[in-house]
C-alpha cells in the first residue's frame, strides 16, 4: 500500500496531467481554422460557392496563385520587353478578374482567404536543365527565387488592401493568409528534386522562401500569417529529376543538417546551397527568417493510400513519412532543426490539404478507395486527432465536388469531395458540417461515453444572431424507432467545437442535431432548417 505522501503525490501527479492536458484541448480547439479548398468552383462562381463554404462553417479559403497562369509569355524563353513584373498593373486584368472576384465575396461573407503561391513558372524564369539532363516539365525546372520574388511582391500589393484596380470603384480586400509554393518536396511542383545524386529542391525552395518572404514584408503583409513547407506526405528514396522527396529528408536538407541533424560542411554543404563553415553558419538563421520565424508549418497530412486508418502510422520502416499519424515525428524534426540553430520556436502546424477519396464513384486509376459511410467516419476521427494536438491549428477539406472527367460521368479525377460531381451530398457532407467522434464506443452500464463534436457553423451563426448555439445528443435504442434527446449542449468554444461526456441507456445509435437560426445569412436554396450529423453506434453492456 503506498504510504500517505505518496498518494499526494499520485493525486497531484493526476491533477497536473489533467490539467495540462485540458490546457492543451483548449488551445488546439480555440485556434482552429476550417480551410475548404475547391479552385474550380470557387473561381468560377466565387459568389455562390463562398455561400455554400459559410453555410457550412468554412473560415479560409484555400486559393493557387499559380505564377505561369498569370504572367505573359509562359512558354516562351524570352521575358516580355519593359514587363515589369512586381507592379500589378502589368499583367492581364482579364487573369486577375477571377481572383478578385473570390476574394470580394470571400470577404462579403466573412471568409478568410489563403493564397498559395505555386507554379509552373514562366519558361523564362527557369534555368535549362544541363546536357543529357531531361525534365518533363522544364516550367518547373530551378525557378528563379529573383523573379518569383517579383511576382509575389505583385500579388503582395495588389492584395494589400488599398489596390484598387482599373475599372473599379473601391480598393480590393486586403489578404492575410499565404502559403509559398504547394509540395515542394514533389517533382510535377519542383524540379530537379535529385541532380546527379545530390539533393537540389530544398536549396531551390530555400531561395524561394526567401523571396516570396521579403516580398510578402514588403508589400504590407509582414503580420500575416505566412506559411512555409506545404509539404506532400510520402516519397521514395531516389526520387530522380520528377519523383517526391522523404518530406522529413527533404526538411534536413532545407536546414542544411545531415540524417543526424550535424550541420553540414564543405564540399557537401557547397552542393546544397548551405554554409560551409561554422561562421557562415552563424549567419544561417538571420539570411533565412521564414525558416525560423514563418506562422507555421504546412503539411498534407493525408493518411497512406487514403485509406489507412488515421492513427496508422504511414510505413514502419520509412521514419521520414509525415502523414497524419506521424505528426510527432513532424513536430520533432521542426524542433530539433530550430534548436541546431539556437531558437527555441515550436512552429504551428496548419494542415492545408486533405480528404479521403471515395468508390463510388469509379475512378479510371482503378484505384481502390474508401466507401462513401467509411471515409465520413475517418474524416471525423482525423480531425478530432488534430483537434487533440496543440501544435495543429487547422483543419481541411480537399475539394467541395468531386473533380469530374469529362466524357466519363460515373468517374471522377479527385474523389475527395463532399459532394459527388453530379451534385448530390456524400456522407462526408453531414460529417463536415456537424463532425462526431467517440474515442470509445462501448461501456458498462452507468457508465458514461466522451462524445466530441461540433457545429462548424456556430461561430457564423453567433455572429449573425448574437446568440450562442445549441446542439443536441441524440440517441436511438436498438430496436427502437424514436430518437429522443439525451443532453442539449451550449456552444462556447469559438471553433464550434464541444466535448462532453454522457451515459446512455442502452446499446443503440447517436448523432447529432442542430436547426439553423432563422435569421441565418448566406443559407442555400433547399438546405432544411435542421440538420443532422453521420450516425455512430454505441454498446453499452
Amino acid at each position: 500500500m503506498p504510504r500517505p505522501h505518496r498518494i499526494q503525490l499520485l493525486v497531484f501527479l493526476v491533477l497536473l496531467l489533467s490539467a495540462a492536458f485540458t490546457a492543451a484541448s483548449a488551445q488546439a480547439s480555440t485556434n482552429e481554422a476550417t480551410i475548404l479548398q475547391d479552385d474550380s468552383h470557387v473561381l468560377s462562381d466565387p459568389v455562390g460557392t463562398l455561400a455554400t463554404l459559410r453555410s457550412i462553417g468554412v473560415t479560409e479559403v484555400r486559393i493557387f496563385i499559380p505564377w505561369g497562369a498569370l504572367t505573359p509569355n509562359l512558354h516562351s524563353r524570352r521575358r516580355p520587353g519593359g514587363f515589369d513584373a512586381s507592379n500589378p498593373g502589368a499583367y492581364s486584368l482579364t487573369d486577375w478578374a477571377p481572383y478578385d472576384a473570390a476574394v470580394r465575396a470571400a470577404s462579403a461573407d466573412g471568409i478568410g482567404v489563403d493564397f498559395d503561391f505555386l507554379g509552373p513558372a514562366p519558361l523564362w524564369a527557369t534555368s535549362r536543365p544541363p546536357r543529357g539532363v531531361h525534365t518533363d516539365n522544364p516550367n518547373v525546372y530551378d525557378p528563379s527565387a529573383q523573379q518569383f520574388g517579383e511576382f509575389v511582391r505583385a500579388v503582395g500589393r495588389r492584395y494589400g488592401g488599398s489596390y484598387t484596380p482599373r475599372g473599379a470603384t473601391s480598393p480590393l480586400p486586403k489578404v492575410r493568409f499565404w502559403g509559398i509554393w504547394n509540395e515542394p518536396n514533389y517533382g510535377p511542383d519542383l524540379q530537379p528534386q535529385v541532380l546527379h545524386g545530390v539533393a537540389s529542391s530544398p536549396a531551390i525552395y530555400r531561395g524561394l522562401l526567401s523571396a516570396a518572404w521579403s516580398a510578402l514584408h514588403a508589400t504590407g503583409h509582414g503580420s500575416d500569417t505566412i506559411l512555409i513547407g506545404e509539404t506532400a506526405p510520402r516519397g521514395g528514396p531516389t526520387p530522380g529529376i520528377a519523383g517526391g522527396t522523404y518530406p522529413l529528408r527533404f526538411l534536413r536538407g532545407l536546414y542544411c543538417v545531415s540524417s543526424g541533424y550535424q550541420e553540414l560542411r564543405g564540399t557537401v554543404a557547397s552542393a546544397q546551397g548551405c554554409p560551409t563553415s561554422a561562421s557562415a553558419s552563424r549567419r544561417f538563421r538571420s539570411k533565412n527568417p521564414a525558416l525560423f520565424s514563418a506562422g507555421g508549418f504546412a503539411a498534407h497530412m493525408y493518411t497512406l493510400g487514403q485509406v489507412a486508418p488515421p492513427n496508422r502510422p504511414s510505413a514502419s520502416n520509412e521514419p521520414d513519412y509525415a502523414g497524419l499519424a506521424d505528426l510527432p515525428k513532424l513536430e520533432r524534426t521542426l524542433d530539433r532543426l530550430n534548436r541546431t540553430y539556437g531558437s527555441h520556436k515550436k512552429l504551428p502546424l496548419y494542415n492545408t490539404e486533405f480528404g479521403f477519396q471515395t468508390n463510388p464513384p469509379g475512378h479510371k486509376c482503378g484505384c481502390v478507395f474508401l466507401s462513401p459511410a467509411k471515409a465520413a467516419y475517418y474524416m471525423n476521427w482525423s480531425e478530432y486527432l488534430m483537434w487533440s494536438n496543440p501544435r495543429v491549428r487547422s483543419y481541411s477539406q480537399y475539394l467541395l465536388e468531386d473533380d469530374a472527367l469529362p466524357g466519363h460521368p460515373s468517374e471522377s479525377g479527385f474523389a475527395s469531395g463532399l459532394f459527388f460531381s453530379n451534385g448530390t451530398p456524400k456522407p462526408s457532407y453531414d460529417a463536415f458540417r456537424l463532425p462526431l467522434y467517440l474515442p470509445s464506443t462501448s461501456a458498462q452500464p452507468g457508465h458514461s461515453l466522451t462524445v466530441w463534436g461540433g457545429v462548424r457553423p456556430a461561430p457564423f451563426a453567433k455572429r449573425d444572431t448574437g446568440s450562442a448555439q445549441q446542439v443536441q445528443i441524440q440517441f436511438l435504442p436498438s430496436g427502437g424507432t424514436t430518437w429522443t434527446t439525451l443532453s442539449t449542449v451550449t456552444i462556447s468554444n469559438s471553433a464550434g467545437y464541444f466535448k462532453v461526456s454522457v451515459t446512455f441507456p442502452s446499446s443503440g445509435s447517436v448523432m447529432l442535431q442542430w436547426t439553423y437560426p432563422s435569421t441565418f445569412s448566406f443559407l442555400p436554396i433547399g438546405t432544411p432548417p435542421t440538420v443532422t450529423s453521420r450516425i455512430q453506434t454505441v454498446t453499452v453492456s
